[in-house]
């Protein structure tokens, strides 16, 4: 597909801020067609260095909270102020993802690019540590890496060359995660299907120099990635 409101971040500074995959290509594609109403207050969960954040202000004009455990939510205040987005536009928080810090129903809306993963695989976190903060009919958009099939039972050697079997747990195809938010009491599923930006995101991912990217390039050159995939998920709040 084609990311004409990615493209627009596609320089060298910013695009070395990125810690994964390029996650403004997975969240272009995450919310083409989305139903998240204009003006809506959105929490980016996992927001990293917060250029998920940016891009949701900058380009739907969201109100965005930035969530996230590991990063320093003055710098990236600094980095927000610095792509001209006020405080009452996009406003950084250092949160764990399992105890948010907002009130009931406080947000229209939730977004994760590329953390849910680490958080999201116990059965109850939907409904008990997610949902409650998310208004009624409010929706939920996930991208998250996954496996084109499970083989964690034996996993590929290509792919152990850049990560260990407790890293690739994080790592599931579209039947697991299916499943795992099935069982929300709370939660209606309205899609949850394999992405197309696979090969994309981790193109720009592997051009970067951090030793994140560069050991990365070890699996996936020797072909790691027809295993993988991204995978969306959305959900509408009961």
């Amino acid at each position: 597909m084609k990311y004409p409101l990615s493209e627009k971040y596609n320089t060298p500074e910013l695009m070395g801020k990125i810690m994964g995959p390029n996650p403004m290509k997975l969240e272009e594609e995450l919310l083409t067609g989305h139903k998240i109403p204009a003006g809506s207050v959105v929490c980016d969960l996992g927001s990293g260095q917060g250029l998920t954040s940016v891009f949701l202000a900058k380009e739907y004009g969201f109100t965005v909270y930035a969530a996230d455990l590991w990063s320093d939510p003055e710098e990236n205040r600094r980095f927000f102020r610095k792509m001209g987005l006020s405080e009452t536009e996009i406003i950084p928080v250092k949160a764990d993802a399992t105890a948010l810090p907002f009130g009931t129903e406080f947000f229209d809306s939730i977004v994760s690019t590329d953390s849910y993963n680490y958080f999201g695989r116990d059965p109850e976190f939907l409904d008990q540590k997610l949902l409650p903060f998310l208004k009624k009919g409010g929706y939920v958009y996930i991208a998250i890496p996954g496996m084109k099939q499970d083989c964690h039972d034996c996993l590929p050697p290509e792919l152990l060359l850049s990560w260990t079997p407790e890293q690739m747990d994080y790592m599931h195809d579209v039947a697991y995660w299916r499943d795992m938010v099935s069982r929300s009491r709370d939660a209606e599923i309205i899609e949850v299907s394999q992405m197309e930006s696979n090969e994309e995101v981790w193109a720009d991912w592997l051009r970067q120099e951090n030793e994140y990217a560069v050991g990365d390039r070890k699996a996936m050159e020797a072909g790691g990635g027809k295993y993988l995939n991204f995978i969306k998920i959305v959900l509408r709040k009961k």
